[in-house]
């Protein structure tokens, strides 16, 4: 591991209260965000599920002072190690959304004594097609180029993480997001994208992963359509899906309480 990256993962395990958000008892779930987002994405689970589980969300690199720093998915994965290793939690149920989701597979596959279970929150094991990794490679390298995210730009983002309920009947959450956006440094987008762009199909993996696993993806998934999860469904030796109505890609955020209430039969499930 290059030097740089080696120094993000122990900040995770040295300085761990400065990125999370890390409420209630009992057993542990950890929550990681996609791209463009952040933990607070994940504030309806936190509020709903803190009463009966420990619930934790945590900040990766890209909102964090180690967002200039090169590194891949598995490099992710390390830093999940060091961080619940710091909280003194040694087995949980990781919940990832999209990009936090690729991790979390490879984190499975890196560290699979220390789960319970795992949520995949719109995400899959397959790659991007080489079509759509060319699209978000010149986005990534506009917005760097650009030095800010204009506002083209943005309406994609918009499209591509929201669906069409969201778009119409919530445009509030959508600024809000938008809002956030433009405070976050186009390098660290640069990097956060790169971390999985070019990520290898990880369907033969999938049969080593013999813990529960639940895949919660929005219907109105543009981003990844939920028919993209068919073959890592049928790879986990034990997987269920939970589609969510009037949601796309960040179904979490956009129908809370239907996500909410997947994550919460499964955990029952689980512990």
């Amino acid at each position: 591991m290059p030097e740089s990256s080696e120094t993000a993962t122990e900040r995770y395990r040295l300085r761990p209260e400065t990125v999370v958000t890390d409420r209630g008892e009992g057993p542990a779930i950890v929550f990681a965000h996609g791209t463009l987002m952040d933990r607070t994405m994940y504030d309806p689970q936190i509020d709903a599920l803190s009463d009966d589980y420990r619930a934790v969300a945590y900040d990766l690199r890209a909102r964090t002072d180690q967002y200039a720093t090169e590194y891949d998915l598995y490099d992710l994965a390390d830093d999940v190690d060091a961080l619940t290793d710091a909280l003194d939690i040694d087995t949980f149920v990781l919940c990832g959304m999209s990009m936090g989701g690729f991790m979390t597979l490879r984190f499975a596959e890196r560290y699979l004594e220390q789960l319970s279970g795992i949520v995949l929150i719109d995400a899959i094991a397959e790659p991007h097609t080489d079509e759509e990794r060319e699209q978000y490679r010149q986005m990534a390298a506009q917005i760097r180029a650009d030095g800010a995210f204009a506002d083209h730009l943005i309406d994609v983002a918009k499209n591509q993480l929201f669906g069409a309920t969201t778009l119409e009947e919530n445009p509030e959450l959508v600024e809000h997001w938008v809002e956030r956006w433009r405070t976050y440094p186009p390098e660290g987008f640069y990097r956060e994208m790169h971390s999985w762009l070019d990520r290898p199909d990880f369907t033969d993996e999938l049969s080593a992963i013999d813990v529960p696993v639940l895949s919660v993806h929005g219907v109105e998934d543009v981003s990844l359509e939920p028919e993209r999860t068919e073959s890592m469904l049928d790879a986990l030796p034990d997987a269920r899906q939970e589609l969510i109505p009037e949601a796309g890609h960040s179904s979490n955020t956009e129908n809370p309480e239907a996500a909410t209430a997947a994550i919460r039969s499964f955990l029952e499930d689980v512990y």
